[in-house]
């Protein structure tokens, strides 16, 4: 994925949440936040391998069946 289409995806997202009465503000704070756990993830495991200081019972981004998972599914892939 490029980074044209990394931007569209977003500004696409940004669109139908604005739509549904979202703001930017909320919406950059969200997004936000899904950068930050997707970085966390991937520098936890090889070949980073380091600890990013989230405990294992509050990292929701691991649990298959969290509604963090799937949004973080359909955002970052």
């Amino acid at each position: 994925m490029n980074a044209v289409t990394i931007v569209s995806k977003v500004w696409s997202f940004c669109t139908t949440l604005r739509d549904d009465g979202v703001d930017y503000g909320d919406y950059l704070e969200q997004l936000t936040y899904l950068i930050f756990l997707k970085m966390a993830d991937e520098y936890s495991k090889p070949p980073y391998n380091r600890d990013v200081g989230i405990p294992e019972e509050s990292n929701k981004a691991r649990t298959p069946t969290t509604k963090a998972t799937s949004t973080n599914t359909i955002c970052m892939n």
